[in-house]
């Protein structure tokens, strides 16, 4: 048996496996990511020719797998949400982004200081990749399917979704600061940086982002829905992989332009919904994205379990174990409750929103490119993919086995309360 027979015997496993598991961990406390994730530690601990992906050695591999994932489920993201963008209507998700965000990176980045004596850009940049949320490795958690009707979105799943949708391209204004820092004579306590960082890499690019979206979905609405000639009107068609195109076209068009490709992804996908918002087409597009994710997913995660499984927490300390086990079980709970405070929102759905923090493909995505661009995390690469990994792990376990047992109970009280009044 060669290599690559192996590896296509795997692949076809693997994808199977990714189209049977959802459906038999329905609404139970496990998750496709949690069995791809222990499936891959499992098969990384048997006598057999596959390779290993290291994402020190392997790190522009890595970089580019993981993009690509992310691209995919943020179209995915913006396809689902039935609810029209606003700033009343998305109140939740502007508190999480505008309140509990920094303050789950200023309370990272100081407990890496304190805990493990990093300096600040490194401990920044920990705070930074492991900002973004990432519910798509839960589906439970998450907006199903596009439908007709806004009040199809309940508050918790639409409020997770949104956030996930958009603190994936926000981080990144976050990570160039620490790479920024990183750069600066004298431990990177110097503020030379800040002025172009603040003008260019959040303002501008942040806009550029946003508009480049904005501009992308509202002409492929058009040309989607309302083109005359009938060979361009591609909702007549009802051609999945479309949503490959309009994908990679809205985030190579904008990082060309120097703007956030994550954000003008989400933006893009959210204008095409809004250009004709009931229309079956959206549900074509979703399902193909969604598909395409899956495999990515699947097979990112079992790459990590082997990973994993071949030493990869070999440079994990207990001061950066805690670290991580504080970032999900009190940090973003914390952070995320007290961004919610205010509105008029039951309090266990309050609850669930601020304990479903995962964290997942993104902090991969963003650790490989922040290693890519500065050699002055070298010293510190195996301890920040130590810590990137623990936590992501921690939270595909932990809100894997948690997700379907909680959201089933929150669905069965919302039924109760709806049938008694």
């Amino acid at each position: 048996m060669t290599l690559s027979d192996a590896v296509y015997a795997a692949l076809g496993a693997g994808a199977l496996a990714a189209a049977v598991l959802p459906r038999l961990v329905f609404r139970r406390p496990l998750s496709m990511p949690m069995v791809f994730l222990a499936a891959g530690v499992a098969v990384a601990l048997l006598p057999l020719p596959l390779p290993v992906v290291d994402p020190v050695e392997d790190r522009l591999w890595v970089e580019h797998a993981t993009e690509a994932c992310v691209v995919i489920s943020l179209m995915g993201a913006g396809l689902a949400l039935n609810r029209p963008f606003g700033l009343h209507r998305w109140g939740g998700t502007w508190r999480l982004l505008g309140v509990a965000m920094p303050l789950t990176m200023a309370a990272t980045t100081a407990l890496a200081i304190t805990l493990l004596g990093w300096p600040p850009a490194i401990a920044l940049l920990a705070a930074a990749v492991l900002a973004p949320t990432d519910p798509v490795l839960a589906a439970e958690v998450r907006v199903g399917e596009p439908a007709d009707s806004e009040q199809d979105d309940d508050e918790v799943r639409f409020t997770l979704t949104s956030e996930a949708g958009l603190n994936d391209g926000l981080a990144f204004p976050f990570v160039l600061a620490a790479v920024a820092m990183a750069a600066v004579p004298g431990a990177g306590w110097s503020t030379d940086w800040v002025v172009d960082w603040f003008l260019i890499d959040l303002l501008a690019k942040v806009a550029i982002g946003v508009a480049a979206g904005l501009v992308t979905g509202r002409l492929l609405g058009w040309m989607f829905f309302r083109a005359k000639p009938s060979a361009v009107r591609l909702s007549e068609h009802l051609e999945g992989f479309v949503a490959l195109g309009t994908t990679f076209l809205s985030y190579g068009v904008t990082e060309l332009a120097h703007g956030y490709g994550f954000l003008a992804v989400f933006v893009t996908a959210c204008s095409i919904r809004a250009a004709e918002r009931t229309h079956g087409y959206h549900k074509v597009l979703h399902e193909f994205t969604e598909q395409i994710e899956r495999l990515l997913t699947a097979f990112l995660l079992f790459l990590l379990g082997g990973f994993l499984a071949d030493g990869g927490l070999e440079a994990l300390t207990w001061p950066a174990a805690l670290l991580g086990l504080l970032l999900i079980l009190a940090v973003r709970p914390t952070t995320a409750w007290i961004s919610q405070t205010g509105r008029a929102l039951p309090s266990r759905e309050r609850t669930v929103i601020s304990a479903f923090g995962i964290r997942g493909i993104g902090s991969l995505f963003y650790l490989a490119y922040a290693l890519g661009h500065t050699d002055e995390f070298a010293d510190h690469t195996h301890q920040l993919w130590s810590l990137v990994a623990f936590t992501v792990l921690l939270s595909v376990v932990l809100h894997g086995a948690s997700a379907a047992p909680t959201i089933n109970r929150l669905d069965r009280l919302r039924t109760t309360s709806t049938q008694r009044s």
